[in-house]
């Protein structure tokens, strides 16, 4: 549609449809399909307004889709389609590892390739928006969400936050691609105390230097739409934040998309104690130029009101209703509603086998290994296997987020692992969880339902014990451990991040045996392996790993694959260290190198200080050495760059990808800095028996940081720069800031 038809049509509407396209419903008041996760209460919404409705949230398929889009521009009056959002955060039907996973290939090259295949399949399925990337900077395991983070980094996040977006969005103009939402603006994954939905409070150079840097990088790639935090950033909730929202997202990014509000967070501004009702909460949302109220009552019954008593200028309306229209213009809805959508191109497009051959190579690369004692891993196939524990035949290998993916789709670590092993002996062992008031916390509704997922006693002792024998006769124990699909994600923040105790109590058992183990973790976030690192040989952690999963686990245990993965989040030695992150800031009293010795010293009494693996941390089947690290001038001038070097020596007999990174640090400045912070990487091949050389231009624009007004500072100085395979094993060359 002509721009010029796109106003007149504005124009033509009345408030009421206006107001309709300002909001969002789930499937359960369109007869279709819900698979939502969030709170499901009555909205008290008239069928008026549920006719008007703008958009969709998580109705998916083409026939749905198609069903959906049909009844709604029948009834809204000048035949206006909706638009269907959904959760699509790391693939559609073809389920890629969990974003966590996804960060840990530091390869936003091939993370680009998945999400645009992502969004061919959502795109196939009618979906046109999706609620992706989660860019939110995540420092505390506790938390459930940092499932969905790329890590810890900003500047990291920031090349994943280009790739992702870039990847949904290249396609769009062939009906192949989808608008994407980042998430979640802004600081959500500053969540105090790790708990879910809870207060963020940090200074304003935390934020800008740690925490925006991601989401900025979302808008310059070009995203469509903006998703607002549940939570409260320094007192204000940020689905009312006009500083937040108007000022520095629209006015000095100049992003020119829709902003949405997460799932009921306009209603929650009452709850949060920042608007006195519903009324007030819808003007406070509107004024902050939320376009989209996601699944609250506020928008439907409120903005009428608000503009009938003159409180809100309905040009406000209009400009939030322009967005929006504009969106759907550009996906050319009104010229074809459904957008090439079928059954045909849906069968033809989901869980393809070049989507599959992807997810299998990138399941690869997330894999961390994180220990190998003796070189147990690779293993050979002549010895005698036995694959134990709750995850050896599951088939749920997805993660809490993949809402479209089904576990009967995706490949178990026991089928990937017969591929190469025929005869391999395999038992349940224990269950992933024994804890009932968890399991009752996370969601399940009733004993009865529990008792469906858990064994009896009589059952554990059993499997515990077809477990010991099958460990007995093998050679190999390999150990399928880790957390439920509902211990992490959305609502998924614990305390205790150590394994279940019915699992380290089989760990215990088979331990004894003195066979070779390797533990597989399938996880959602960083565990506290502490306990049972010295139990077991080797340790790799394969996160939720997706539709292939059990074939790049398999790939990785026999050799076919070497680990490349490295952490992008860092794992604790002790949950209570937690938030625990790379890049903290300077103390005047540090572990090391302090003017203080003994007790008085940043540490604890019981544990060390240090993450038990840290940031940038994996191994390889083979070694790489960094040496004869070397700058090309001690001294950087602003409109120049300088050279760093290091010369990497492959000396196994394993061709490797290493992933080479280069960190800084500002000696002196204003605003404590950092001891470490990640401002390059690279990925490189090395051959077996070789050497590479590996190089680095420093500009001064990686070296500036954030005051606390918010303003970019570069100062001169003396600075160190970091070569290394991780934060913490690293070369190290000093060089001056000059004029």
């Amino acid at each position: 549609m002509e721009e010029k038809q796109l106003k007149l049509l504005l124009k033509d509407m009345s408030l009421d449809e206006k107001i309709g396209q300002l909001i969002q419903l789930s499937g359960e008041f369109f007869q279709a399909n819900d698979i939502s996760y969030g709170p499901r209460d009555k909205l008290g919404i008239s069928q008026e307004m549920v006719d008007l409705t703008g958009s969709v949230l998580n109705v998916a398929g083409a026939e749905a889709t198609r069903k959906v889009q049909e009844q709604q521009m029948a009834r809204q009056p000048h035949h206006i389609p909706v638009m269907f959002m959904s959760d699509v955060i790391y693939g559609y039907k073809t389920i890629y590892p969990i974003p966590l996973g996804l960060g840990a290939t530091w390869n936003p090259e091939i993370i680009k390739k998945a999400f645009a295949t992502a969004a061919d399949e959502a795109s196939a399925a009618g979906i046109q928006v999706a609620y992706a990337p989660m860019l939110d900077t995540v420092h505390d395991a506790r938390w459930g969400r940092v499932l969905e983070s790329p890590g810890e980094d900003p500047y990291l996040n920031s090349r994943y936050a280009e790739a992702m977006v870039e990847g949904f969005q290249e396609k769009i103009k062939d009906n192949k691609g989808v608008a994407a939402c980042f998430k979640h603006f802004a600081g959500y994954g500053g969540v105090e105390s790790g708990r879910e939905y809870n207060t963020v409070d940090m200074s304003i150079s935390n934020l800008c230097q740690n925490y925006l840097p991601a989401y900025k990088a979302a808008v310059k790639a070009g995203a469509k739409l903006a998703m607002t935090s549940l939570t409260a950033l320094n007192g204000v909730p940020s689905t009312a934040d006009k500083k937040l929202l108007d000022n520095l997202l629209r006015k000095v990014w100049g992003f020119k998309g829709i902003i949405i509000s997460d799932y009921a967070s306009i209603y929650e501004l009452v709850k949060h104690g920042f608007a006195a009702d519903a009324v007030d909460a819808s003007y406070k949302a509107l004024d902050a130029t939320v376009d989209i109220d996601m699944k609250s009552p506020c928008y439907a019954n409120g903005l009428k009101q608000l503009v009938t008593n003159g409180q809100l200028d309905e040009k406000k309306i209009d400009a939030a209703v322009w967005r929006v229209l504009s969106l759907k213009n550009d996906f050319g809805l009104f010229e074809d509603p459904y957008r090439g959508t079928s059954l045909a191109r849906e069968k033809a497009s989901v869980l393809s086998v070049d989507k599959r051959n992807l997810a299998r190579k990138i399941a690869t690369e997330a894999v961390v290994l994180l220990q190998n004692k003796n070189n147990v891993l690779p293993l050979n196939k002549n010895e005698k296997f036995a694959l134990i524990g709750p995850y050896s035949t599951e088939h749920s290998l997805l993660g809490m987020w993949a809402v479209h993916g089904e576990p009967k789709d995706s490949v178990s670590i026991y089928e990937g692992l017969k591929r190469y092993v025929p005869d391999i002996k395999t038992a349940k062992g224990t269950d992933i969880n024994r804890n009932r008031q968890m399991l009752k916390e996370m969601g399940f509704p009733s004993d009865e339902a529990i008792s469906q997922v858990i064994s009896t006693e009589a059952e554990e002792k059993n499997n515990n014990k077809l477990a010991l024998q099958a460990a007995q006769e093998s050679d190999v124990v390999i150990l399928a451990m880790g957390e439920s699909t509902l211990e992490a994600g959305e609502a998924g923040s614990k305390t205790n991040l150590s394994l279940p105790a019915n699992q380290l109590d089989l760990i215990d058992k088979i331990s004894a045996l003195g066979k070779k183990v390797v533990l597989l973790i399938i996880s959602g976030r960083p565990l506290m392996l502490t306990n049972v690192k010295d139990k077991v040989d080797s340790i790799l952690e394969c996160w939720f790993p997706g539709t292939e999963g059990g074939a790049a686990i398999a790939d990785i245990l026999f050799g076919k694959a070497n680990p490349s993965g490295r952490l992008t989040m860092s794992f604790p030695y002790s949950s209570g260290q937690e938030p625990l992150y790379y890049n903290h800031l300077s103390t005047g009293r540090p572990v090391h190198d302090s003017q203080h010795v003994g007790r008085f010293l940043s540490k604890y009494l019981d544990a060390p200080a240090e993450p038990l693996y840290p940031f940038g941390y994996g191994l390889s089947y083979g070694h790489i050495s960094y040496e004869k690290m070397t700058l090309d001038n001690k001294e950087l001038r602003h409109d120049e760059q300088i050279e760093a070097k290091v010369v990497l020596k492959n000396d196994s007999d394993w061709d490797c990808e290493e992933t080479v990174q280069l960190y800084m640090h500002d000696k002196v400045a204003t605003i404590v800095q950092p001891v470490k912070r990640l401002i390059d990487f690279k990925r490189v091949d090395i051959k077996a028996h070789t050497e590479k050389t590996v190089s680095f231009n420093i500009s001064s624009k990686q070296l500036t940081f954030f005051d606390n007004t918010g303003e970019k500072i570069l100062e001169n100085g003396e600075f160190t720069l970091y070569i290394g395979s991780n934060s913490q094993d690293c070369l190290a060359q000093d060089f001056t800031l000059v004029d």
